[in-house]
């Protein structure tokens, strides 16, 4: 079977600085990876090159076997929420979500079913401007699915959000890999992240990849390792 997401020997640059420095790895159909790092890694970049949002400076990224860098019909599969402008923050929530799916030619029972979906009701008129975090990224995540994604590629969905939200959008996230969805999210905290299957360590422009409890261990151990070296442990 061949994978979703292909990505062969990825380099890109900010300026003369390097930020990923030759990665390589593949995300199988129903597969959902996270990519973890700390601030500064290059979660971002690879989520909006993923997306075709950013170009990149050299290697070759194949998405349901289309070349990104030679055309966009991979798009149409893709549900897409950043960190930041995913939304359009002086329109309303019943606006967003309209003018999203005209964007992607989604009917409007799609809209009726995610603001069910998403417990959006309340918040219809306000503007997305107005709406504290967690309805942000609930609202944002049901933009991205309007088209009926195959992959959803997700930046940080689950930082500083209500518990509510939260339990809502790990519900949705493990309903559409269940139902065959493709997904992969960056994250910066290994706590809430059951509805990953196996995780790719960003670090120094490197990618390793573990799963789940091997990723945990390996944050146990550096978190140990840091704190003798700072004193803050005592044998």
């Amino acid at each position: 079977m061949e994978p979703v997401i292909k990505v062969n020997n990825l380099v890109q640059k900010i300026g003369r600085k390097p930020l990923l420095q030759g990665i390589t790895f593949e995300v199988m159909a129903g597969e959902c990876l996270g990519i973890f790092g700390t601030r500064g890694a290059g979660k971002t970049s690879l989520i909006h090159i993923l997306a075709g949002v950013d170009r990149f400076s050299s290697g070759q990224i194949t998405i349901y076997g289309h070349n990104i860098r030679k055309t966009e019909k991979f798009k149409r599969d893709i549900g897409l929420v950043t960190q930041a402008n995913s939304l359009f923050r002086d329109m309303t929530v019943v606006e967003n979500l309209d003018f999203i799916a005209a964007l992607k030619k989604a009917p409007k029972a799609n809209v009726l079913e995610m603001i069910e979906r998403f417990n959006l009701k309340e918040f219809l008129s306000k503007p997305a401007a107005a709406l504290d975090i967690g309805a942000l990224q609930r609202l944002s995540l049901a933009c991205a699915m309007l088209n009926r994604p195959k992959l959803l590629l997700v930046d940080e969905i689950m930082k500083d959000i209500d518990l509510p939200s939260r339990n809502l959008i790990l519900s949705e996230l493990e309903q559409f890999s269940a139902g065959g969805g493709t997904c992969v999210s960056a994250i910066s905290t290994l706590t809430i992240c059951d509805y990953i299957d196996k995780v790719a360590w960003l670090e120094g422009g490197t990618i390793t990849l573990y799963d789940l409890q091997e990723a945990q261990a390996e944050w146990d151990r550096q978190e140990k390792y840091y704190a003798e070296q700072s004193g803050r442990c005592h044998a």
